[in-house]
């Protein structure tokens, strides 16, 4: 296999009180595995958002793409990848992040998760948390996934998946946050892998992920869901969802990027 049967003793999960500009740090260098904060949002904004859920617009993945049955709301940026070379498909992706904000205003969500997790972050970062942007534009952060059915072994890296680059910024460390607003009574739990993607691991290619003997022998953590919890992990590492056979798991989320200019930006 590709990994070290060595134990790394800093690759770990912390449960503190509140995020730091250490933690980030540690994230982005890849000397911790994730860091989570226990009742990040209390019960009662967790139940808001629940409640104006129904009026978002919610749809599936295409199954033929995605196997798992995934419920979403907000456009992702790796969704909108065209071409051999990785090219955003610009016109689809401004239209459905405009409908999505649109349709976030419409839906009156308050207080709100995303805003409340980016106030968060900045404050820990010492500075507010930008969104990205490409050509000046900001693009769209904060989508929600609904993930019953679990997820498939994957890595998320935007360099790799937009080589020539994306964003007016540059990325040199990419951070994934996670809040639920639901969870189930078992199952659903994330798994972060010691593993970042090698040009081995594509024969072991499985949909949009990999298959397990991909990381068989890496070292990793698992963590399960808790209604309110704010989870921040390095995506870059392979992860992935398990199912969850009893109740909902729905979790807000946004990928938070580190840039040359040591500044801390959002997107979906």
């Amino acid at each position: 296999m590709f990994c070290t049967t060595a134990l790394d003793p800093l690759f770990t999960a912390l449960d503190t009180p509140a995020f730091t500009d250490r933690h980030l740090a540690n994230l982005a260098a890849g000397t911790v595995a994730a860091v989570r904060i226990p009742d990040f949002l209390d019960p009662t904004t967790c139940h808001a958002a629940m409640t104006a859920l129904d009026r978002l617009p919610t749809a599936d993945y295409d199954p033929a793409r995605v196997p798992t049955r995934i419920v979403r709301f907000g456009p992702a940026l790796n969704d909108y990848r065209s071409g051999p070379d990785g090219a955003l498909d610009a016109d689809r992706y401004w239209r459905d992040a405009e409908a999505a904000r649109t349709a976030w205003q419409r839906a009156g969500m308050r207080p709100d998760p995303t805003g409340i997790s980016l106030a968060r972050l900045g404050s820990a970062w010492g500075a507010a948390v930008a969104p990205a942007t490409i050509d000046g534009q900001p693009v769209f952060g904060g989508t929600l996934r609904e993930i019953n059915a679990g997820a498939l072994i994957h890595y998320d890296d935007l360099n790799r998946e937009y080589p020539d680059g994306l964003f007016d910024q540059d990325v040199v460390a990419q951070l994934a946050f996670n809040v639920w607003v639901s969870v189930p009574e078992t199952g659903g739990a994330t798994t972060v892998w010691r593993h970042r993607w090698e040009p081995a691991d594509e024969p072991h290619r499985q949909a949009y992920g990999y298959q397990h003997r991909t990381v068989e022998d890496c070292q990793k953590v698992t963590l399960a869901p808790r209604l309110g919890d704010g989870l921040l992990f390095n995506p870059t590492n392979f992860h992935a969802v398990e199912p969850s056979p009893t109740g909902r798991r729905i979790a807000f989320a946004f990928f938070l990027g580190l840039t040359t200019m040591g500044q801390l930006i959002a997107w979906s």
